[in-house]
């Protein structure tokens, strides 16, 4: 190893014990900001310290195995260990050179993966939910917990369009890079004539904003699209706004939200408004009644 990386890889234990005092001081637990900064820098440190204490103690087993090679009893078990230090250092070198390389500060958020059906009809949405399946298994896998925040299923199954929240510490680290057009070639379950499908998907990774941190948005920069029910129906079509879109003009992101402004559950008591209306519909189609003739 250079005398120049073992110079910085020196400081880590320096450092891992300075966060481990202050960690524990009173102000610093108070304030919630300064105590997340330092514990997450707090498991960066540790995990560069641990592999170089692996490096390091790797190093004296291989010296000790070379001062065991004059004695020829212990010759033989000697030459394992220094095979076996030889082997594994250069890997403990090179993991060190990568953790040593400058992160991503988003790398430990939760993510957002958004899988969209793209080209082949039917068997793109099943393909994007095997995708879905796939990404929450490994989900299971790294002990991270997934919800869905928004669906529209296909016809015969699977998601033309889904999102889910992934929450678990590195979880957009690991899942950034899966990011793009993803293609599959295969027999689908709806095909009769066992024909080749080639179908394709979008995958989109995103990290999930700090709530600790403002964000500032300029309300020039936005552009806000509502829309009403229309057709037949209650009391509340054309009347009501039902949707509403947010576009971000400068990026072109856009928020959707499918849900009213006021929730049912706030709303005066919707079961009597619900029978005033069906009573004025009855009323509307019921026959006229004949007025009686009057007595001469």
């Amino acid at each position: 190893m250079k005398p120049f990386l073992r110079q910085q890889l020196e400081r880590f234990p320096v450092r891992l014990q300075e966060l481990d005092f202050f960690l524990q001081q009173p102000d610093v637990v108070n304030d919630m900001a300064r105590y997340r900064e330092l514990n997450r820098e707090h498991t960066e440190v540790s995990e560069v310290a641990g592999v170089y204490q692996r490096f390091l103690q790797r190093e004296r087993d291989l010296a000790q195995a070379r001062e065991m090679m004059e004695d020829p009893e212990m010759a033989e078990m000697a030459r394992e260990e220094i095979a076996a230090a030889e082997a594994e250092l250069p890997g403990l070198e090179a993991e060190l050179q990568g953790l040593l390389l400058p992160r991503d500060p988003d790398d430990v958020r939760n993510a957002f993966l958004e899988i969209r059906a793209g080209t082949g009809g039917d068997e793109s949405a099943l393909f994007a939910g095997d995708l879905l399946r796939m990404y929450t298994r490994y989900a299971e896998q790294q002990g991270w917990r997934t919800e869905i925040v928004s669906e529209s299923e296909g016809e015969v199954g699977g998601y033309k369009e889904v999102v889910i929240r992934v929450v678990g510490d590195g979880a957009y680290g690991k899942l950034k890079f899966e990011s793009g057009g993803h293609r599959v070639q295969r027999v689908p379950a709806t095909e009769s004539e066992g024909r080749i499908h080639t179908s394709a998907c979008t995958v989109a990774a995103l990290p999930e904003p700090d709530e600790a941190t403002a964000v500032q948005i300029n309300p020039a920069d936005l552009r806000i699209d509502t829309y009403r029910a229309s057709g037949a129906g209650g009391q509340h079509v054309n009347k009501t706004d039902s949707a509403v879109r947010i576009t971000h003009l400068p990026t072109g992101i856009v928020a959707e939200c499918g849900t009213t402004a006021r929730s049912t559950a706030t709303r005066p008591r919707p079961c009597r408004c619900w029978r005033r209306a069906s009573r004025r519909r009855s009323a509307r189609s019921a026959p006229p009644r004949k007025r009686p003739r009057a007595r001469a």
